[in-house]
């Protein structure tokens, strides 16, 4: 278990602060993680790379010469937001475009695409390569589904070394994609880890068993084996990763990249021990190891386990891989530095990309101070759920549910609060709710319910007052945009379990010309029971699909978020205290709560 905690929520904060002072000669602390220290080259391909915290030195330990210019850092197991992404780009692109690099993760995908797209429009070429290197997370017909796991030292190593000799954007990409392809990872886990202020490990393993085919967030393994000798452990890894091993042809002659990559709570001596059987199967299999690399370069908080990633070369590739550079974490030869240090004010939360806040009308204030009153009622129960959400997130997923939906709801009531002392409308409050949501949970569901609150906000005012009809017509139109964002459907075990029947109840009632107060108490109803039927189903998405069977008895965990949300609403409205209705405010009507006292989250709501 982490020891040295402060606040949990905060960990990868306070551990990103640390690092960047412990760093100064390599980096400087930006919003949304860090850049090299040095200037860059003017007119230079930038590379980024980027991912959850909890990996170290994945990936801020690889910013520097040779290797990266910037890394985006995420809160733990959870992947960086759009706005962070863009921050990070922005700083570090030095005008030919940049390229970004990550693991292939469902709320990574979904953020770095996001972010990508908010700097081009700026006029930044920003191209994006999702690492794939995970052989036991999808088979050789679907390598470009695979996870991203150890084999993104490897490609990053490439791709930096690519940008260092100058090449262009296009070059720098193709080189990214062709190492990607020539990467094969394979993990086994000891032991499982655990958060950080938690006492609990994500997963166990039994006595005497290792874990085979593990993510790096925590997830379990696919399969339990019993301990074997190093020398059979060593063979096992190599046999799974040379079963992909190109045909020794044209440019591929039997020479590989070889990392030996431990996870955080595996002595280096152990690590030395398998690498040397890991090369003696390798030249037994005629495959030549190129200066190999055994240590810690991604790891999995205090997972006890070790991964084997190859990268089969040919003579561009190994030449990359041998060229010289020089990070907190990694380094090779020797780097010239320029001397020419970067000089960057503070800035504010979004490098000032965030749109300027519309002044809304006295009603639509009046609006946007309920619905600080909501988001608060929201930040409570997630609180409250934390534990449960984390839980049930262990069994398919990386136990990181719970916080995230602390950190998304907590931020968005705060950036509520900020956006309605400013003077901001129903619509921008809401809007801006949604971007802190994003930002603060950072992974797949935070970049859903961004894109719900988005969807809620552009279908409202800051001007004219809502109606109870506006709202549940808002309100469907945010539970639809999880389903279009996420791109899933009902049957495979996602969050859309529960927001696709949540939101076609309101359609409904509202075709039927019933909408009311009772309509959110049914579309509720709606979700609680989608929710549950996710526990019949087989994952097919998502970090979850790599346990299929595994999961079945157990419901989704953001199907239930979803659902304990709609229901804590459900009964906030219907609560004696708290009366909707329409109330004449000079010209234009606004809803009105007769009472406003908050209330606890009841038992039933967090359970």
């Amino acid at each position: 278990m982490t020891h040295i905690v402060n606040d949990p929520l905060e960990f990868a904060n306070d551990s990103l602060r640390g690092f960047a002072a412990a760093n100064r000669e390599y980096v400087v602390p930006v919003t949304g993680g860090v850049v090299s220290v040095e200037e860059p080259v003017a007119g230079r391909v930038a590379l980024v790379v980027g991912g959850g915290s909890g990996h170290y030195p994945a990936f801020a330990g690889w910013v520097g010469p040779g290797l990266a210019q910037g890394a985006v850092c995420g809160n733990v197991f959870a992947s960086p937001s759009a706005s962070q992404v863009a921050s990070v780009v922005r700083t570090a692109d030095a005008g030919a475009g940049t390229l970004v690099l990550f693991g292939n993760y469902a709320g990574d995908v979904l953020h770095f695409t996001a972010g990508a797209e908010r700097t081009r429009q700026e006029g930044i070429d920003t191209r994006l390569v999702a690492i794939s290197d995970d052989i036991a997370s999808n088979d050789a017909a679907h390598c470009d589904d695979r996870r991203g796991i150890a084999g993104d030292l490897l490609v990053v190593k490439v791709a930096g070394a690519a940008v260092a000799r100058g090449d262009s954007l296009d070059a720098v990409e193709r080189v990214a994609r062709k190492a990607n392809r020539a990467t094969r990872s394979i993990g086994v886990a000891f032991s499982g880890c655990t958060m950080p202020g938690s006492h609990e490990p994500l997963f166990t393993v039994k006595e005497g068993m290792y874990s085979l085919g593990l993510g790096i967030h925590g997830e379990a393994g696919l399969s339990e084996h019993a301990m074997v000798p190093a020398a059979e452990l060593a063979q096992s890894l190599v046999q799974l990763v040379l079963a992909e091993e190109p045909d020794r042809e044209h440019s591929y002659r039997g020479r590989a990249a070889v990392l030996v990559n431990g996870l955080g709570a595996t002595g280096r001596e152990e690590l030395f021990v398998l690498y040397g059987l890991i090369e003696d199967a390798l030249l037994h299999a005629g495959v030549t190891p190129v200066m190999p690399v055994v240590d810690e370069q991604v790891s999995s908080l205090d997972m006890a386990g070790v991964s084997l990633s190859v990268m089969f070369l040919d003579d561009e590739l190994e030449q990359l891989w041998r060229a010289p550079c020089d990070s907190p974490a990694f380094h090779r030869g020797t780097v010239i530095s320029s001397g020419r240090r970067r000089h960057l004010e503070n800035r504010s939360e979004t490098d000032g990309a965030q749109h300027a806040l519309a002044q809304g009308s006295l009603s639509s204030r009046r609006q946007a101070e309920q619905a600080c009153d909501v988001l608060n009622q929201l930040a409570r129960t997630a609180a409250q759920a934390e534990h449960i959400l984390g839980r049930l997130d262990t069994i398919g997923g990386d136990g990181d549910h719970g916080q995230g939906m602390v950190h998304g709801t907590s931020a968005a009531a705060h950036a509520a609060r900020k956006a309605v002392d400013a003077g901001a409308g129903l619509a921008s409050t809401l809007t801006r709710a949604g971007e802190a949501w994003a930002d603060g949970a950072g992974g797949t569901s935070g970049a859903l319910w961004g894109a719900a609150f988005a969807a809620v906000g552009a279908a409202l005012s800051d001007h004219t007052p809502a109606s109870l009809d506006d709202l549940l017509a808002a309100v469907a139109a945010g539970a639809e945009a999880i389903q279009k964002m996420g791109g899933a459907d009902i049957g495979e075990k996602t969050m859309v379990g529960a927001s696709a029947p949540f939101a076609q109840t309101i359609r409904q009632a509202i075709a039927r010309g019933e909408g009311s107060l009772q309509t959110w108490q049914q579309a509720a109803r709606a979700a609680h029971q989608g929710a549950e039927a996710t526990a019949h189903e087989i994952a097919t998405r998502g970090r979850a699909r790599t346990h299929g069977d595994a999961t079945l008895g157990h419901p989704d965990p953001g199907a239930i978020s979803f659902a304990l949300l709609a229901d804590r609403l459900e009964k906030w409205f219907a609560d004696s205290s708290t009366q909707w209705d329409v109330e004449e405010q000079g010209e234009l009507p606004v809803l009105h709560r007769a009472v406003s006292p908050s209330r606890g989250v009841s038992q039933s709501a967090a359970s």
